[in-house]
């Protein structure tokens, strides 16, 4: 798998979050934590957590190679690790494989853990454009879109009473990541960071034109899990769901 550098992280976060980054093979997390809550020891524990998280993964597909490569859901058995069975049930919701769900899964354990261990106040985890976040105050995610003229250009504000939740990003015109969809960007918004990042390769599939927008946004609108929807493809935007859509001058935090 191929390394997609963040250039979209530029700028992100740096007037309201001490952020660092922690890459461990191909994991690459962009952590914001708040300026009072901050430790340096943060830095390692995510990283540990990181390892501990890809071991799990490693092992799993060395005795089920299905579970990475299949695009269809994966029954997986109770004994299975925890991210394991969380990315397996987000899949079978969604109607898709369950490495579809990895980089949600990721953010949303290192960020619960993080937020156990130091007791912060807010923390996002950023993973490859999927976002966990626990907030006291609202929050702008801008939308990446690739060569959209609306990349960057427009985003979501995220309640703070609506957190921790998950805010996860697909394209089927940006990445490395398989599509069978032409979406610049669908993003869904959920409690549940696996479950919006299964739901985000679902909806990208679909959308193949500016004219599937808005049956898609219907259709997640009609998913009681799903918080927030939002396609871009080209120079058309369509939302739907709890947070307000607002433009965007510069790269938000």
């Amino acid at each position: 798998m191929a390394y997609e550098p963040r250039t979209y992280r530029g700028g992100m976060g740096a007037d309201r979050f001490r952020p660092f980054t922690v890459v461990e093979g191909e994991t690459d997390l962009w952590i914001g934590v708040d300026a009072a809550s901050y430790r340096s020891a943060m830095e390692r524990f995510v990283r540990e957590t990181v390892k501990r998280l890809r071991g799990e993964l490693s092992a799993w597909i060395a005795r089920d190679r299905a579970f990475v490569e299949s695009f269809s859901p994966i029954a997986v058995p109770e004994v299975a690790p925890e991210p394991i069975r969380s990315m397996a049930a987000a899949a079978q919701r969604a109607g898709v494989g369950p490495m579809a769900a990895v980089a949600g899964a990721i953010a949303e354990t290192a960020g619960r853990a993080l937020m156990v261990e130091f007791n912060g106040t807010e923390v996002v985890v950023e993973n490859g454009g999927d976002i966990w976040a626990q907030v006291v105050s609202p929050l702008t995610v801008s939308v990446y879109a690739g060569s959209s003229p609306l990349s960057r250009k427009v985003g979501i504000v995220v309640p703070p009473e609506l957190s921790p939740m998950g805010i996860c990003t697909s394209s089927g015109t940006v990445g490395h990541s398989f599509s069978f969809g032409k979406a610049d960007a669908a993003m869904i918004c959920c409690r549940d960071t696996a479950l919006a990042d299964a739901f985000a390769t679902a909806f990208c599939n679909r959308v193949k034109s500016a004219d599937d927008i808005e049956p898609q946004l219907t259709r997640a609108a009609a998913e009681p899990e799903i918080l927030s929807a939002l396609f871009v493809v080209g120079d058309t935007v369509g939302v739907r769901g709890k947070f307000e859509l607002t433009p965007i001058s510069r790269i938000a935090s």
